[in-house]
């Protein structure tokens, strides 16, 4: 009788590279149609001219002072949802975790409103409550989910349900409010790149930037407590000041996005579920998923301008593509869970 025959398993290993530069290459191409496309039509070697310095005039006006403030905050936006709904996903282990569906979205509206309809402040204090507002979210969920630890099914009903409760209160501070200030708080809580301008799209993408830079230093950690908080401990991590600190930086990410362009939904939910499969990595690479995102959001900001009729907030756009990703995603799970 002849020996069995043992037969080496096949590897797959993580691609986040393969992922990362095409990303970047169709974020580039996207970009570089949003600053050519509009009422004052440019071509891409016009757009290219533009920003290499080639071109002055009323082409530079148009590229650099009127487009180029919202392609930027298109591809940092939608770069820092991604990261922040991939940092949720890997700290429950759970892909329906995301900022806009447990609440910390609504939050940071919350608290922009709170600066806009009660305190009347300008776009400083807009921003300070939408971060207010945010980190009051995350640490309400957090202390009404923490049992002995955070488990991911706990974390995503309790968000959902605190959601629920800021989504109302929001609804009666609107109703409350003059006329024109709540279309346009209404419009802003769609998720909105309309307003967007260089004094609030530099600043904030700074910001942003600032934030995704601390990131790599956490992804150790993070890829430690993706394998259960106890595999974690025993690596030598500090499971719940990494977990606290990890949270905080995802909150002001969401928190910058949402103060100039309101809360835009979908893209953190779907983003970095899309990078983990194109990567075919076991958790959430953070730069493949920043690279998605980016992509995403661009590329549903176009659709709003230029291929809608009526010119719509690119939430609704992203909230057309997340819910039939997001029916996708549950009918999959249903059919790996048989």
């Amino acid at each position: 009788m002849s020996a069995p025959v043992l037969r080496r398993r096949r590897v797959v290993r993580p691609r986040t590279a393969a992922v990362v530069l095409p990303g970047a290459v169709v974020t580039a191409v996207l970009g570089v149609l949003a600053l050519g496309l509009g009422d004052y039509p440019l071509s891409p070697s016009q757009v290219v001219s533009v920003l290499a310095g080639r071109s002055d005039g009323f082409e530079r006006i148009v590229v650099i002072e009127w487009r180029l403030p919202r392609a930027l905050a298109a591809v940092v936006f939608g770069a820092a949802l991604a990261v922040a709904g991939g940092v949720f996903q890997t700290l429950t282990r759970n892909p329906l975790a995301s900022p806009d569906i447990v609440g910390l979205a609504n939050g940071s509206f919350t608290g922009m409103l709170v600066a806009l309809l009660v305190l009347g402040g300008g776009w400083p204090l807009l921003m300070s409550g939408s971060l207010v507002g945010g980190l009051a979210a995350a640490v309400l969920i957090y202390v009404l989910a923490y049992r002995g630890g955070i488990k991911g099914f706990r974390f995503i009903v309790v968000g959902i349900g605190v959601s629920a409760m800021l989504s109302s209160f929001n609804t009666w501070m609107l109703l409350r409010a003059d006329v024109e200030t709540a279309l346009f708080a209404s419009a802003w809580g769609a998720g909105t790149l309309n307003t967007v301008t260089a004094e609030t799209a530099y600043p904030a993408a700074g910001a942003a930037l600032a934030l995704l830079a601390v990131l790599p230093f956490a992804a150790p950690a993070l890829r430690q407590m993706d394998l259960g908080d106890d595999m974690a401990r025993a690596t030598g991590v500090r499971v719940d000041r990494a977990r606290a600190a990890a949270i905080a930086v995802a909150v002001a990410l969401v928190s910058t996005v949402t103060a100039v362009a309101g809360p835009i939904a979908f893209v953190a939910l779907a983003a970095p579920q899309i990078a983990r499969r194109l990567a075919k990595a076991p958790g959430i690479p953070l730069a493949a998923s920043g690279t998605v995102g980016a992509g995403l959001l661009l590329a549903s900001d176009l659709i709003a301008q230029h291929v809608i009729p009526l010119t719509v907030p690119v939430g609704v756009v992203t909230v057309v593509f997340g819910g039939a990703y997001l029916v996708w995603l549950l009918v999959h799970e249903a059919r790996k869970g048989r």
